[in-house]
């Protein structure tokens, strides 16, 4: 009986079956096409959420690191929130909700979101 109550809630708290895991534990949850939400799921900050952006472009939708993904949740996030990111210029909020020297707009090069995934591995702030 214990066995099937322990399968039944595993069932249960279990995330989308589509769902990706990125390199820095967040999940990622494809809404169709180049269009994808990361929920909040505890402490993060706005280079998390591009970390695993940037970890899914380029581990799942296959694009080159110099392909622009985009913000498609207008910041800032409220607590408790995810974000929302797509490949698509014409659904860009209208800020990338980081502070990025030389960039404007909602969007960044996949490499450059991917790269937060390392300062985070190294240890470095963020």
């Amino acid at each position: 009986m214990r066995l099937i109550a322990a399968i039944a809630l595993s069932a249960l708290s279990a995330g989308p079956a589509t769902a990706f895991i990125a390199q820095n534990g967040l999940v990622v949850e494809p809404e169709g096409g180049t269009a994808f939400h990361i929920p909040w799921r505890g402490k993060s900050s706005p280079a998390d959420f591009w970390c695993a952006a940037g970890d899914y472009a380029v581990r799942v939708l296959h694009v080159r690191p110099g392909t622009t993904i985009y913000r498609a949740s207008e910041p800032p996030r409220r607590s408790g929130e995810g974000i929302r990111f797509t490949l698509d210029p014409a659904r860009a909020a209208s800020s990338t909700g980081l502070v990025v020297y030389g960039t404007q707009g909602a969007g960044i090069a996949v490499g450059h979101a991917q790269a937060f995934c390392e300062k985070r591995r190294d240890g470095r702030s963020r």
